[in-house]
């Protein structure tokens, strides 16, 4: 056997690998074959394609078919090694647009570098986190995924390690592809089709021209259609009790009243008048609050759309020209379009009661004493938009990636250099939901207009003055636009005991800017109760130079050496007119080595450094609104005339800081392969980052829990409806973290040829070790979220498996994949006794999580196939989980389980 792999069979081997911790031995022979060159994530020299001395994951076009997944993110987010990152159902309560991410080990999505054909292409942001959707899945060949940092050779952001999307090229013919598919229970259908064709052959044309297109629609999954996600109003059993857990909103429709008083020793109060004069209950989908029995809370959850409607366009094109025998010059285009709508409950919204006014003196005056009357400050009607309809949010963002260069050889060297033009931008639009200020500002001085009155109450001239007040429009644009050029070269040196030495030389440089612009039209005076989007122009330069040398210096061990220098400018603020921060430099370098005292054993390690450059806003955004906070609070300092009443959201502001400087890693992999005979191979590798100067910020219920300590991360916030003035929240970014993350990533294969066919079998999966850092704000305080929802608001799994089975039976093929996550500890939630009504703080025990998938597929012939599967084969629910952040999905975490729950696929292919 041998480690050498021939490019003409990688798909058949990758197909056996697929989700594989690392690559299994190849045992192709290659003797007959012509060797090609090929460059590998992680390398910039070009070698005959190896078992490496990097921990490499490679996935096939068949490997990627046979997941069943239907977009990028399903395919990468899917594997044992990624923890950590964003989903597109996020969307659901914010303004994501349905990004997704990737993020390897869970160090994080910002440290996650993404490349597209081994180039960067602009983030969504002023980070470098790139949006999957972005990415033109029709045209994938292949994934490589580096799971070891490579700052040494990418520079920053590349900590946890290397996704690589390579896209087809040089392709004759053309392949026609259909898919539909759908859960067993309504909501949530999803098709897609793409055709792909390319003509002219390299070699006997001097040319090639492919052009791929794909389009996808997914339709929306209502809260209301799952069981699991259907209201906020959740019956818990917890150590043989019964308990509520209440996620319900103060702001209802019937409206709570809230009244601030003129004495600062006196706490304002909130209750419902309509509870109030029905004793019987309060109105249709609202519940009498679990920490307030005089307040109604609005069941929100029940009405949002847990995964959210889209509709994704993308193209790309690529033509190569043979200038020479030995030279080739490129273009390629990459398109999308990807148009997302997102629902969440109706516009919370306040509106101030004037003290003495027919709406006072009828629903609040009755509910309070004689005393309470005489020290009345301020009344806030709490209304939800009921009659408005669900906020919807409408998200365009397109992503345009140009690219234009040369590669193949000159002289001795083997070169390639290009112009890189990238753009993310996004257009955020409110069609329904929203008031227009002028006309909600004049219905509230209309007696038809009665926030006090049960949704659906509206007079049928009401309701026509309240569809002609709706805003429909742009709120905001922005936009991340990355300009660059790279070269590199790589090239045999000299002669060593093990064979020729390599070496390899390259730099680049890139200019990044980030623009928002609030929309004309869409500000605080215009929309009802509306923070204005701040502007922003921000700017900077980064470069680098980079060499690395490839020795094998025996016939066993091969060492290679790398060392990258770059520099990252101060940020120019356009807005303001200056400068910044300032210029900041990081060198890197990395070490590895391969060992392979026989052809059955291969043993490999390597140590290296990293860093990450802050985000442009993380350095340059002014104190800004930012939503509110995950989930209510008391008042961090009772008394005092900025306090909301009890467990309210609070707002949550967001700005930068000038003085960070990057952050800093330290990582080192010790792996080995064995490969005993043809029909069994297994692998595993020890991975650790440590990461210094980490950029932290204190979380809300770090901050909640201890405001005396934190008090500077409290300030003010202003409600442009009311000018009432409260506390909020101060998210602030700092230099003083410190992360260390390790495991273990490990696989085995077996293979076995029956007379019915040949069967393979594939285990692989991710064992964390340790997921410790600082609390944010501290120095040397370690916590972590090992199997643990923590402070971070998140959960670092243990143990990540997946078991994939194939047989392949002539032109029928069976694949199941088995997929396990672990169960945790959920996060702290505050329930009420159902017997007694008293609240009480419980941690929830999520279990495991397993599905199984089905896939068959049938070779009518080579040109002619089709396919048909099952996701979630046993209709596995996702598990309940208290949890209040991220997206207003309540009572399972959409981050760790598909609410589709069991759904059929069926894909048709063609080639012509």
């Amino acid at each position: 056997m041998a480690f050498k792999e021939k490019i003409g069979v990688r798909s058949v081997r990758l197909a056996l690998t697929v989700l594989a911790g690392s690559v299994l031995f190849s045992g192709q022979s290659m003797a007959d074959e012509a060797i090609q060159k090929v460059e590998i994530t992680g390398s910039s020299i070009k070698r005959i394609a190896v078992e490496g001395a990097l921990p490499v994951q490679r996935l096939s076009q068949e490997a990627i078919a046979r997941t069943g997944a239907t977009t990028v993110a399903d395919l990468v987010q899917s594997l044992p090694a990624m923890q950590g990152f964003t989903i597109g159902a996020v969307a659901a309560g914010s303004n994501s647009g349905g990004r997704t991410s990737a993020s390897i080990h869970d160090i994080g999505e910002s440290y996650t570098l993404v490349l597209l054909n081994g180039r960067r292409i602009a983030p969504q942001g002023s980070g470098t986190s790139v949006n999957l959707n972005a990415i033109p899945m029709s045209a994938v060949e292949r994934v490589e995924i580096l799971t070891d940092g490579a700052s040494a050779l990418y520079g920053s952001d590349a900590i946890a390690g290397v996704i690589n999307f390579i896209l087809k090229k040089n392709v004759q013919g053309g392949t026609l592809e259909a898919t539909y598919g759908g859960p067993e229970d309504k909501g949530g259908n999803a098709w897609n089709t793409n055709v792909t064709y390319g003509f002219g052959d390299l070699d006997e044309d001097r040319f090639n021209v492919l052009v791929s297109y794909r389009h996808d629609e997914q339709s929306k999954l209502k809260a209301t259609d799952r069981k699991f996600a259907r209201s906020s109003y959740i019956p818990v059993s917890y150590g043989g009790k019964n308990y509520i857990y209440d996620r319900t909103s103060s702001s209802t429709a019937p409206a709570n009243a809230t009244v601030a008083f003129k004495d600062k020793n006196t706490l304002p109060i909130t209750f419902s008048p309509y509870l109030a004069a029905h004793k019987e209950g309060c109105a249709p989908n609202n519940y009498v609050m679990a920490n307030n029995n005089q307040a109604c809370g609005f069941d929100g959850g029940s009405t949002v759309e847990i995964v959210p409607e889209s509709k994704r366009d993308s193209l790309f094109a690529r033509g190569t020209y043979k200038l020479t025998e030995n030279l080739n010059a490129f273009a390629e285009v990459a398109l999308s379009r990807y148009d997302l709508t997102a629902r969440i409950a109706a516009n919370p919204v306040p509106i101030t009661i004037a003290k003495d006014g027919a709406l006072y003196n009828t629903y609040v005056k009755p509910n309070l004493t004689p005393a309470q009357q005489a020290d009345v400050k301020t009344v806030t009607a709490n209304y939800r938009m009921v009659d408005w309809g669900t906020r919807a949010s409408n998200t365009i963002t397109d992503t345009k990636h140009f690219v234009v260069g040369v590669e193949g050889e000159v002289g001795e060297w083997n070169v390639e250099s290009a112009l890189t033009w990238s753009q993310n931008a996004i257009d955020e639009r409110y069609v329904g939901g929203y008031a227009k200020n002028a006309d909600f500002v004049a219905m509230q001085s209309n007696p038809l207009f009665n926030p006090f009155l049960p949704a659906g109450s509206a007079s049928p001239e009401l309701q026509k003055l309240i569809n002609s007040s709706q805003f429909n429009g742009s709120i905001r644009t922005a936009s991340t636009t990355m300009r660059g050029i790279d070269a590199h070269g790589s090239r045999e040196l000299f002669t060593l005991p093990g064979g020729k030495a390599n070496i390899g030389i390259g730099g680049d440089y890139r200019e990044y800017k980030y623009e928002q612009s609030p929309s004309a039209g869409a500000n605080t005076s215009t929309i009802y109760n509306f923070n204005t989007s701040a502007r922003y122009d921000l700017s900077r330069e980064t470069y680098g130079v980079f060499a690395e040398l490839l020795a094998p210096v025996t016939k066993t061990i091969e060492v290679s050496l790398a060392g990258r220098y770059d520099t990252v400018t101060k940020i120019d603020n356009g807005v303001v007119n200056k400068s910044i921060g300032k210029d900041q430099s990081a060198s890197t370098y990395k070490v590895t080595a391969r060992w392979q005292p026989v052809q059955q054993l291969l043993v490999r390690g390597s140590y290296g450094t990293g860093f990450k450059a802050p985000s442009m806003l993380d350095i340059g955004q002014p104190l800004v609104n930012n939503g509110f906070t995950a989930k209510p609070w008391n008042c961090p300092f009772p008394g005092d005339a900025m306090c909301r009443p009890p467990a309210t959201q609070y707002n949550q502001l967001a700005g930068g800081n000038e003085n960070l400087k990057p952050e800093k890693s330290k990582q080192y992999t010790v792996g080995f392969r064995i490969e005993p005979s043809s029909a069994f191979s297994f692998g595993a590798d020890l991975w650790d980052v440590k990461i210094t100067d980490a950029v932290s910020a204190v979380s809300e219920s770090q901050a909640f829990n201890n405001p005396s300590l934190y008090r500077d991360l409290f300030g003010t916030y202003t409600e442009p409806s009311t000018g009432n003035t409260y506390y909020a929240f101060k998210s602030l970014s700092l230099n003083i973290g410190q992360t260390h993350n390790r495991g273990i990533d490990w696989d085995m294969t077996a293979r076995k040829r029956f007379d019915f066919g040949n069967f393979t079998a594939n285990l692989s999966g991710t064992h964390m070790l340790k997921a410790d850092y600082t609390v944010p704000g501290t120095k040397d305080q370690w916590t972590n979220n090992m199997n643990y929802f923590g402070i971070t608001d998140a959960v670092t799994f243990r143990n990540l498996a997946k078991l994939n089975l194939s047989l392949e039976s002539g032109k029928l093929t069976n694949s199941v994949i088995i997929s396990y996550r672990n169960g945790y500890t959920d996060a702290s939630a505050e329930v009420m006794d159902a017997a007694t009504r008293k609240l009480e703080k419980i941690r929830l025990d999520v279990p495991s999580y397993t599905t199984i998938d089905w896939q068959g597929r049938y070779m009518f012939d080579s040109n002619k196939s089709i396919r048909a599967g099952i996701k979630n084969l046993f209709d596995r629910a996702p598990p309940l989980s208290l949890r209040t952040s991220s997206g207003h999905q309540v009572g399972f975490d959409p981050r760790y389980a598909d609410p589709m729950m069991r759904s059929f696929y069926i894909t048709g292919q063609i080639k012509f």
